[in-house]
């Protein structure tokens, strides 16, 4: 069942720009793959977004914070490629979690112009206020999903991933 839809996925996109068919016409706007990944997207955070704020968190932040939980003591480029942010936004980002003491940089001991980010233990212990928040939304969106298909949905995009590298 996965490879119909990755077949009918990459029958939408367009691999060769410069071999453009003039005769193709634009999906509906609201059928677009980027509009509807966007409002799937929307629809997961919803939930969450309200304890970000709540703890004065935007969802770029949260994730350099997730990600620095599971993974500390990474230099900015690989963080923000991890992050999937620009370098130039998780420098802002970075400076803000430092300023409120939930990150700290320390510079490279071999290359003092580099610095790794880690995890404070503020920034731990803020983790683990909001991690069960976010852990019960991904259970609602489950069941309310289902885990298969879930799963599926999992397997299609990370296939996806794979199919557009170029």
């Amino acid at each position: 069942m996965a490879r119909w839809l990755t077949v009918l996925l990459m029958s939408q996109l367009n691999p060769k720009p410069d071999q453009a068919d003039p005769n193709l016409q634009l999906r509906e706007f609201g059928k677009s793959l980027p509009m509807t990944l966007l409002r799937a997207r929307e629809a997961v955070m919803k939930k969450i977004i309200p304890t970000l704020k709540k703890h004065d968190l935007s969802p770029q932040q949260w994730r350099v914070i997730r990600f620095l939980e599971q993974e500390d003591g990474l230099e900015m480029s690989e963080l923000a490629e991890r992050c999937f942010l620009m370098v130039p936004s998780l420098s802002r980002i970075s400076k803000n979690l430092e300023a409120r003491g939930l990150i700290k940089r320390c510079v490279v001991a071999t290359d003092q112009r580099r610095s790794e980010l880690f995890l404070s233990d503020s920034g731990r212990s803020l983790y683990k206020i909001i991690a069960p928040k976010s852990a019960e939304r991904y259970e609602h969106i489950t069941q309310q999903f289902g885990e298969e298909k879930i799963d599926m949905l999992y397997e299609l995009l990370d296939e996806l991933v794979v199919a557009l590298k170029e």
